[in-house]
């Protein structure tokens, strides 16, 4: 592709005006937003007002006022809309790792003597999380094999989007697969929302976990977010049975009363600063159509990969759909990284030799990636990044 025919694409953007809505620092192209998004103007703009006046002034009394306490519900509402769930079937709680937890720990409760199962490559976090449920439940952890079927039965964690490789796994087909298996999958959609169409309705998804941080630029440190269906929610008991998920918080009852419905995965209190940056965030996707955002990340993917290839790296191909980021392998892939970054051109790294580029399509535009294969073409042509100071590894990567 000509600079050109990017300048072509750009101006053809539907998504383009959303760019303004981020505040970016100059001389950066951002392709990491698949790990953390990019600060979002309404985002910043609401921690200034909510620690200024609601918190500063209104004091405790925010938690009626401002609406703080029907926050979880309300951001995840927002949530509901983008991953293709009802509106009271997503709830802003905790994070990742802890709501893996809570649903594993209630969907074994409520079938005892399963087994839990996770593919080998997945997540690490998910792994672990499994792997400290099956430890303190007696349930049996089989780590899967790349293509082997989870056994009958099981607790089945997996992610929609791949880590590593942005493959996109086949929701309805797992879904159809694990009825006939009798089989509970439990997604993780944390590289998967706001990113490309996720339609857990459709596909018949139950349950699934998610963060708030990548693309749907939470910040750091986002609170996470639980998916359970309607009309499997209030048939379960999660084992953090804290108040903020009880029928009556403020009753101060000693007896723990689950409230309906998702609600019941809440756990303690929500943090508000954090959760209120996220909720501001969500507000940039009313009126977004996914479909253009599958298909625009794919678009600035491709232009990456390209600039890549003809550098002389190798892309770790998907077949099908793809996810927001793309990869290359080189065995030298974190001193390549870093030497990208001092020129501008922010990507990740993730053992042991992945180079990691994410297409935030709400904040990134064709010229943007265009200009960033030129660095990284140069970068490779020029082998600045044999300086042994790229070598320097901080905690990280």
């Amino acid at each position: 592709m000509t600079r050109e025919e990017a300048e072509a694409l750009a101006r053809a953007d539907i998504l383009a005006p959303l760019r303004a809505a981020f505040d970016l620092p100059a001389g950066v192209c951002y392709l990491d937003g698949n790990s953390l998004g990019a600060p979002p103007r309404a985002a910043l703009a609401r921690l200034r007002d909510l620690s200024e006046r609601e918190w500063r002034v209104g004091l405790v009394r925010a938690w009626n006022d401002a609406g703080w306490i029907d926050l979880p519900m309300r951001a995840g509402a927002r949530i509901a809309r983008l991953i293709g769930a009802g509106p009271d079937e997503v709830v802003i709680a905790d994070n990742v790792s802890a709501n893996l937890f809570k649903l594993g720990g209630a969907l074994l409760a409520a079938k005892p003597g399963r087994a839990l199962a996770v593919a080998a490559d997945e997540f690490p976090t998910d792994q672990y999380v499994l792997d400290g449920l099956a430890g303190i439940s007696g349930a049996r952890l089989v780590r899967l094999a790349p293509g082997e079927d989870p056994p009958a039965g099981a607790v089945f964690v997996k992610s929609l989007v791949h880590y590593r490789t942005a493959a996109v796994a086949d929701m309805a087909a797992e879904e159809r697969a694990a009825a006939q298996r009798g089989t509970d999958v439990i997604w993780d959609l944390s590289h998967a929302t706001g990113v490309i169409v996720v339609d857990a309705a459709a596909a018949g998804a139950r349950f699934a976990v998610g963060c708030g941080y990548k693309y749907l630029n939470g910040g750091p440190g986002a609170p996470a977010f639980i998916y359970v269906r309607g009309d499997e929610a209030s048939a379960l008991r999660q084992p953090l049975s804290g108040w903020m998920g009880s029928a009556a918080p403020f009753d101060f009852s000693s007896a723990y009363e689950p409230a309906p419905g998702v609600r019941r995965f809440a756990s303690g209190t929500p943090p508000i600063l954090s959760l209120a940056a996220l909720d501001a965030a969500l507000s940039l996707f009313e009126g977004v159509d996914l479909r253009a955002t599958e298909a625009k990340a794919r678009r600035l993917g491709d232009i990456f990969l390209a600039a890549g290839t003809a550098a002389g790296l190798s892309p770790i191909l998907v077949e099908g759909r793809r996810g927001g980021h793309v990869a290359f392998r080189h065995p030298d892939g974190f001193a390549i990284v870093q030497a990208l970054i001092t020129r501008g051109v922010i990507g990740d790294f993730r053992a042991p030799d992945i180079m990691r580029f994410g297409f935030s399509p709400l904040y990134l535009s064709y010229t943007d990636v265009w200009s960033a294969g030129e660095v990284l073409r140069d970068v490779m042509t020029s082998a600045v990044w044999r300086d042994p100071k790229f070598a320097a590894r901080g905690a990280v990567t």
